[in-house]
């Protein structure tokens, strides 16, 4: 006759410590795969962070520091496309020419969709509170993973 092998296993002290030698690894292995998974999601929002706090101090050089500085960036927004990172810097200087004009920005992230491991699609709200009248509407943003860093290469905002 064939014994039955399964064992209940009532006490969590009659635990063989041999199997935690393959329990405790492959855990940490999903753990960590799991950690590694969000981490494009995790930077992107911080991104998102880094340019509201940087934008809400009057600072537009480092709200652009979240941006790829190449000539090949793209900005989409009311006044057509402009192409590279100074132009598009230049662009917020001349639309923004003070506190009163970018007043306090808040942005509201819709989605963040994955496109490939170094590729990233956000959709998302951006609100201006401004003494000068307020200010909304939606962007589109692709983050792409450069030189270890995600950096928008592309940005749509009307």
């Amino acid at each position: 006759q064939k014994k039955n092998t399964f064992v209940k296993i009532n006490n969590p002290a009659m635990i063989d410590p041999r199997s935690l030698f393959i329990v405790i690894p492959f855990a940490l292995s999903i753990a960590c795969t799991q950690t590694r998974d969000q981490q494009p999601e995790t930077a992107i929002l911080a991104a998102m962070e880094k340019q509201e706090l940087a934008w809400n101090a009057g600072d537009i050089r480092t709200f652009m520091e979240t941006y790829w500085r190449d000539d090949s960036l793209l900005f989409v927004g009311g006044g057509g496309p402009v192409y590279g990172w100074q132009q598009t810097l230049d662009r917020y200087l001349t639309t923004y020419p003070d506190t009163a004009a970018m007043g306090k920005l808040h942005f509201d992230i819709l989605e963040i969709r994955r496109l490939a491991p170094d590729r990233c699609f956000v959709l998302g709200k951006w609100q201006l509170t401004r003494t000068i009248g307020d200010a909304s509407g939606h962007f589109t943003l692709l983050f792409e993973k450069i030189d270890d860093e995600w950096l928008i290469t592309v940005d749509h905002s009307s």
